[in-house]
């Protein structure tokens, strides 16, 4: 599990982010501390580390966690609509990205948890700690920009998924997936949200039902798995960055490290490593296995999709499939009314989970450079600011939908923007990860950190040979 890393440190962590409370106490650092203090000493009086799941819960559905919701999330309307444009242009030829991108995926979203839990602080807060305003300021505008398009995309392919099975005006159902989206975080408990979201991301089973209704080639998929064979043509190398730009999104980096640090103050025992390391064991084993099975779950979804719509549209010369519901609807005279139903349920149920994840990390991300109360555990009234910019993000992505802008393009632009914002973002938080000062003992080394910087070159070599193809 990418060499989990012990601290043998017994020490408590004073300086720099340890000052500020993670979910925006920066304006009253001393009562910050003092609370850090009393959760410090209260798990050191328990006398038990933090174990990878609770005695009486399931098992793997008590471990699951921020991984296993931000890999699902990873799966949202805009990268259904992704995959299956390459699955009918492109057939099993880039199947082998879902491969390739498994362990890069696990490394980034390990390493992004892994800040969050150290250093109590999601990533926008370790950047304002440590690094130059107007870097912070950049990045933060990158990922609300991508975040709002990807969002407003998302909420109108939910409403095109829902017409299809019950005709309404359309205009009704982008209202109403934005009040749902806005109401789940506004007036859900913290931890009944969570649940939600996890019952949420049993939807994406709808793929591999729809998997099992069509004929596909297993042996020409087993070479393309292994064997990439294509011309480098701008139409591929777009496509690659589509890919990897909805495989490996900012925003689920933002979203999974501040998912950490939440979780730690729905479970009082936890205590950010830095100030507690003997916990670190137990805490890097459950990231490990949360964020395994997460990103193997979102990948194993991705590729049902891509081989359903290879299998499918490929094969009877439909090559032009850009949005998830026109997926859904082309499905339907060649692989049957079921398959096309649960395919568009599917798209409904992870929609109603991307959507609230893409306006939380807009928000936490705004809230933490701004040092505003940050944190879905909190009530709105105590962190207007932070629920302000939820419910804005979603407005303004629902507004899109009665804008004249193409929904074609903003799928398109959602996933080259995430791909673009994402270098830049992979670059500081290796740099952030790396650094003991920021880490302490838990700073990332070894094959964890090769493959963290595999992932970030290989990013900025794709968007790099795309912008050279189309110039």
């Amino acid at each position: 599990m990418f060499g989990l890393i012990q601290s043998s440190g017994t020490g408590c962590h004073h300086g720099g982010a340890a000052d500020y409370g993670s979910s925006g106490a920066a304006d009253n650092p001393h009562g910050s501390r003092r609370a850090r203090c009393a959760k410090r000493q209260a798990a050191r009086r328990s006398r038990t580390p933090e174990s990878v799941v609770g005695p009486s819960r399931p098992r793997l559905f008590r471990v699951l966690g921020p991984g296993f919701i931000t890999g699902a999330s990873d799966d949202d309307p805009s990268g259904i609509a992704t995959y299956s444009q390459v699955g009918a242009q492109f057939a099993y030829g880039l199947s082998w990205t879902l491969v390739v991108t498994y362990p890069l995926m696990v490394a980034v979203q390990m390493i992004s948890a892994r800040i969050g839990r150290t250093t109590g602080h999601g990533l926008a807060g370790v950047l304002r700690l440590y690094y130059p305003h107007w870097l912070l300021s950049g990045i933060v505008l990158m990922l609300l920009g991508a975040n709002i398009i990807n969002l407003g995309a998302d909420i109108g392919a939910m409403a095109d998924a829902l017409c299809l099975l019950l005709p309404a005006p359309r205009t009704l159902y982008v209202l109403l997936f934005a009040a749902i989206s806005i109401s789940m975080q506004l007036f859900l408990q913290y931890t009944r949200y969570v649940a939600a979201l996890k019952w949420l991301a049993l939807a994406l089973l709808a793929y591999f039902g729809t998997l099992a209704c069509v004929h596909v080639d297993w042996g020409n998929l087993a070479r393309h798995l292994v064997w990439p064979v294509h011309e480098l043509t701008p139409a591929y190398l777009t496509a690659l960055v589509a890919i990897f730009g909805t495989t490996i999104s900012p925003y689920l980096f933002f979203w999974q490290a501040s998912e950490e640090v939440e979780d730690m103050h729905a479970y009082p025992r936890r205590v950010d490593l830095v100030d507690e390391p003997s916990q670190g064991k137990g805490a890097l084993r459950r990231i490990a296995i949360d964020t395994h099975v997460g990103m193997a779950f979102s990948n194993l979804v991705a590729l049902a999709i891509l081989v359903t719509t290879a299998a499918t549209l490929n094969v009877h010369g439909i090559t032009d499939i850009q949005t998830s519901a026109q997926a859904a609807q082309a499905l339907r005279p060649v692989a049957g009314r079921f398959a096309s139903l649960i395919f568009t349920l599917g798209i409904v149920g992870t929609g109603l989970l991307a959507v609230p994840v893409l306006a939380g990390s807009a928000a936490y991300a705004v809230g933490e450079a701004r040092r505003w109360p940050t944190g879905l555990e909190r009530r709105p009234k105590e962190a207007q600011a932070f629920y302000a910019t939820i419910v804005m993000a979603t407005l303004i992505g629902m507004i899109m939908n009665f804008a004249p802008v193409d929904p074609i393009k903003a799928l398109f632009w959602s996933a080259v923007l995430n791909g673009m914002t994402a270098v830049p973002v992979m670059i500081v938080m290796m740099m952030v990860a790396a650094r003991h000062d920021v880490m302490g003992d838990f700073a990332i080394h070894g094959p964890l950190r090769w493959l963290g910087w595999t992932a970030t070159i290989l990013m900025g070599a794709v968007v790099g040979a795309m912008c050279t193809a189309l110039a």
